[in-house]
């Protein structure tokens, strides 16, 4: 704006000195023809001034009044008896450019933010009158002069402060003002929002982090696929089940009372918190929702909330399983260490059925299990297994016998199931490899070898220990069977 306003007074200076100028010349051509015309007819003409000298008096009374215009009339050829005049570089540029084109006045504008200055250049051409002087007077420097020649230069220089200018928008500059308080309001209300939003935001960030944290926390209570469903809004945190086919996995470890006998509480509690975190790792890696840990109990299921299908997720149960049965023979070698006399041996029971999946309870406390026969089957198939093996149902076994090696035991009866049911005891997957951990304890025996952990040297030497201890058994028999007999 102020850039236009500066543009606008310049052109409003250049008019200015352009009519000044203008003005000059219809006073000069007056002078000459009408004024000084008529004293030549009445023989007075030396008593009055030359046109040129009263233009160069009236531009000094002008320029004395310490105004904003100039009036200057200077020439390159100044009479003998008239002082000289210095010219500038404008001047000297503006003489040599009004002699090659008259028509064409030469401007210079300059100036700083603030203020603005125009200087205006126009020729004075002679006229018959002129060159008969000129070419006449005794103390004229050129005597050759022609009519249309320019004989010296007319400049009008005009000096303003914008603000001069500003002032004469009234309006405009009201405008401005209204503009400019409302402008700085919308600033301070801006500004004042901007503090609430701050404040806002710092208030929504701590509440981000406490929710962050008590998510957290929660997370530990839930299943992690169930926590993912609830804070993702796929279920309802409403009292509902729905009927759907799951793949049931219950444990239980053999003689956990007496264990509680042996063990300090607090010896007890790390313990069994290592066997939870361990087996929940295990069940995690495959996809098992964790429904509960009842005392030394886990119960778990695979088919909600996610599934790949029934084949699949019977499949993952039996791998599951099998890597749990591998994993607490590596944590009895640590337990063993620690001073823990007997190991711990878990029965296992799998089973693939109808189950009812959901909410249950009341709208202050609700929690997230299945209910139905077949979760009571597989506990029932955990409590007829031997220590340390996997009992799956025949149901399980029949959408997994492509991959697992399992043998049929005697049928059992289960309370609130009418048929019989044949349990398979699980021997291991189909054409795995020996298994990479071989462990196991008696009286006498507390052995736990694993088979990936050997090198070339310990594997030797493992190999010349067990020789020596199969040497000693068999001299040991050799001594027992005669007293046998």
């Amino acid at each position: 704006m102020w850039l236009d306003l500066r543009g606008l007074s310049t052109r409003m200076m250049q008019g200015e000195a352009t009519e000044i100028g203008v003005l000059i010349d219809e006073m000069r051509t007056y002078y000459a023809n009408d004024v000084l015309g008529r004293l030549d007819g009445e023989s007075h003409g030396e008593d009055a001034p030359m046109p040129t000298a009263m233009s160069i008096e009236l531009g000094k009374r002008i320029s004395a009044r310490d105004g904003a215009v100039k009036i200057r009339i200077f020439s390159d050829f100044p009479f003998r008896k008239r002082a000289g005049h210095p010219i500038d570089a404008f001047e000297q540029t503006a003489l040599e450019q009004l002699r090659q084109d008259a028509a064409r006045p030469v401007v210079d504008v300059s100036g700083t933010l603030v203020d603005r200055t125009v200087r205006i250049a126009t020729p004075i051409v002679m006229g018959p009158a002129c060159v008969a002087c000129h070419n006449s007077h005794p103390d004229s420097p050129k005597q050759n002069w022609r009519v249309g020649d320019v004989r010296g230069v007319q400049e009008v220089t005009v000096r303003r402060p914008i603000e001069a200018s500003i002032f004469s928008f009234q309006s405009l500059l009201v405008y401005f003002a209204v503009v400019a308080a409302c402008g700085l309001a919308f600033i301070r209300m801006q500004s004042r929002q901007a503090a609430v939003i701050r404040h806002m935001n710092g208030e929504l960030a701590q509440a981000n982090a406490f929710l962050g944290t008590v998510s957290a926390k929660i997370a530990r209570y839930l299943s992690p696929q169930v926590y993912r469903s609830i804070f993702s809004g796929a279920k309802e945190v409403a009292i509902t089940a729905e009927r759907k086919k799951l793949t049931i996995f219950f444990s239980d470890i053999k003689d956990f009372t007496a264990l509680t006998e042996r063990l300090q509480p607090e010896d007890l509690t790390a313990l069994l918190n290592e066997y939870f975190t361990e087996m929940s790792v295990i069940a995690l890696r495959h996809g098992a929702t964790i429904d509960k840990f009842v005392g030394d109990a886990i119960l778990l299921f695979f088919g909600d909330p996610d599934t790949r299908g029934v084949r699949e997720d019977a499949a993952a149960a039996v791998r599951m399983a099998l890597d749990m049965q591998a994993a607490l023979g590596r944590l009895n070698a640590e337990w063993r260490k620690r001073g823990l006399a007997e190991p711990l041996e878990v029965r296992m029971g799998i089973n693939t059925g109808f189950c009812h999946v959901g909410n249950f309870g009341s709208d202050n406390r609700m929690d997230y299990t299945i209910i139905g026969a077949e979760a009571n089957l597989a506990a029932r198939l955990q409590a007829v297994a031997q220590p340390g093996s996997i009992v799956i149902s025949y149901e399980t076994y029949a959408l997994v016998r492509d991959i697992v090696e399992a043998e049929a035991l005697a049928p059992i009866a289960v309370k609130g199931v009418s048929r019989a049911v044949v349990p398979y005891v699980v021997r291991g997957l189909s054409g795995a490899a020996e298994a990479d951990v071989i462990h196991g304890q008696v009286q006498g025996l507390d052995l736990f070898l694993d088979i990936k952990a050997l090198d070339a040297g310990s594997a030797g030497e493992t190999r010349r220990l067990l020789e020596k201890a199969l040497t000693a058994l068999e001299t040991r028999a050799g001594r027992e069977r005669p007293r046998a007999m």
